[in-house]
């Protein structure tokens, strides 16, 4: 924490059982400080002259150690009163060699180590401090005629002995109250680095569970997309075949009957993808997006099969040298495809669709165009790197951007000028699968074109 945290920090209260624990000192001193009159008058010990009655002598007493049963609550308090009563009681002559020197040091150190505002309890403690030894000062004067003549017969130091026995009681009670002060304040900057431990072991969990939890929603995402691109693809083309079926189920039959077919295929083949899907997620010691399908690249011509079984021609065509894609690169660009051609078989109305993969020298670039009647409801304007989202509820393309996104690349789709719709994206290659230089866009095609029927048409 800084210095202005620091000091704006203030201690929380004590427990309440902490408070108890104050209580139970209170009442040990106010018993040590009864015991410790007792055997000084017993012994005769009056040091500081006659005592006063033992009704006065319990009071002055009580007044020194019964603060401590509110020292933490109240330390500003207590210590105040402690040092006054611990004054009054020397003044008139009550000596407690036991319970009241500890008293005035727990109150000093409690002050210290409880008080609220740091400023005002250093200020506390330097006063009380000083009025000791102002005190001290004025007994040492006043008693100083008092000593008798034979009082030192046995000294042989260097010192002189009034000067010796005065630096004895300055030095001792220098270190009591110098103890006192430094103790409580080692206590506050304690209770300070144990608060601060808390709040950062609460800002660690929280943060610890924002990362959890997010890690929860990506992975959701992830599965909601994976889910998404396995079912609408193949339920779409099963709806056109369908469709298909009935307006030619009582003309046609042997036609209606192989659109059937071609349902009862796609439907076995999203169920096993379905399943695999399910088997991947089971297994927790894989959790990379090309393990869900372990669909490539290299498989796209069972996408455009189905399309061409919904009643699509397919003029596919791939221009430069085709290289090795990772895993990860290779099942996007084919998840990229895939929606796109669901999108033109659900929503375009079109009959011919175009598309286009191309070995860029840094890049490769995927472009599905179609001659339907425009963009689906979900898009709009053309976007583009840092251009606006598409709209709408259409998790097709919300799945399409994420896949770009995540990949670095760059995504346009919208209305072509000419009619029909276009999904363009450009992916960037791994370092080491980098096309040479002067073999990008313009390099010579290497795929065949292919018509519906299947054949190459050159």
């Amino acid at each position: 924490m800084t210095e202005q945290v620091t000091q704006a920090w203030a201690r929380p209260g004590p427990t309440a059982g902490q408070r108890r624990h104050d209580w139970q000192l209170s009442v040990l001193l106010t018993g040590c400080g009864l015991l410790g009159v007792l055997l000084l008058n017993s012994s005769g010990t009056f040091v500081l002259g006659p005592p006063p009655s033992w009704p006065e002598q319990i009071a002055w007493i009580l007044g020194v150690t019964a603060p401590m049963a509110w020292r933490r609550r109240w330390p500003e308090a207590t210590t105040l009163l402690t040092a006054a009563f611990f004054i009054g009681a020397q003044a008139r002559a009550t000596v407690d060699t036991l319970a009241s020197p500890v008293a005035l040091f727990v109150a000093i150190y409690t002050l210290g180590a409880w008080g609220r505002n740091r400023r005002r309890s250093a200020v506390l403690r330097i006063v009380v401090i000083v009025a000791m030894f102002c005190w001290l000062a004025f007994g040492a004067v006043r008693s100083v005629a008092d000593i008798p003549p034979d009082a030192f017969e046995g000294a042989s130091g260097p010192v002189p002995p009034l000067l010796a026995a005065l630096g004895m009681s300055v030095l001792f009670n220098l270190m009591f109250f110098v103890f006192a002060y430094l103790f409580g304040n080692t206590a506050w900057l304690s209770a300070l680095r144990h608060h601060e431990v808390q709040v950062q072991t609460e800002a660690l969990r929280r943060s610890q569970a924002e990362l959890a939890e997010r890690a929860v929603i990506q992975e959701r995402v992830r599965i909601a997309r994976e889910l998404h691109d396995v079912v609408a693809h193949h339920v779409a083309v099963m709806g056109v075949q369908a469709a298909a079926a009935r307006r030619v189920m009582d003309q046609n039959p042997p036609k209606a009957k192989t659109a059937l077919a071609s349902v009862e295929q796609t439907a076995r083949t999203a169920i096993d993808e379905l399943r695999r899907l399910l088997g991947v997620l089971r297994q927790a010691d894989r959790s990379s997006p090309e393990a869900l399908t372990g669909h490539r690249l290299d498989q796209v011509e069972t996408l455009l099969n189905g399309a061409r079984e919904a009643g699509l021609t397919v003029d596919y065509r791939t221009f430069g040298d085709p290289v090795p894609l990772t895993d990860s690169l290779s099942l996007a660009i084919y998840r990229i495809m895939q929606e796109a051609l669901t999108n033109t078989i659900k929503h375009s109305r079109a009959s011919l669709i175009d598309v286009r993969v191309r070995y860029l020298r840094k890049e490769i670039e995927v472009d599905v165009a179609d001659n339907g009647h425009g963009a689906p409801a979900t898009a709009h304007a053309p976007v583009a790197d840092g251009g606006p989202h598409p709209t709408g509820s259409g998790l097709g393309l919300i799945g399409i951007r994420e896949r770009v996104a995540a990949h670095g690349g760059v995504l346009e789709l919208g209305a072509r000028p000419g009619g029909g719709f276009r999904v363009r994206a450009r992916l960037p290659l791994e370092a080491e699968t980098d096309i040479p230089a002067g073999q990008e866009t313009e390099a010579p095609e290497t795929g065949a074109r292919v018509t519906e029927s299947g054949v190459a048409a050159g």
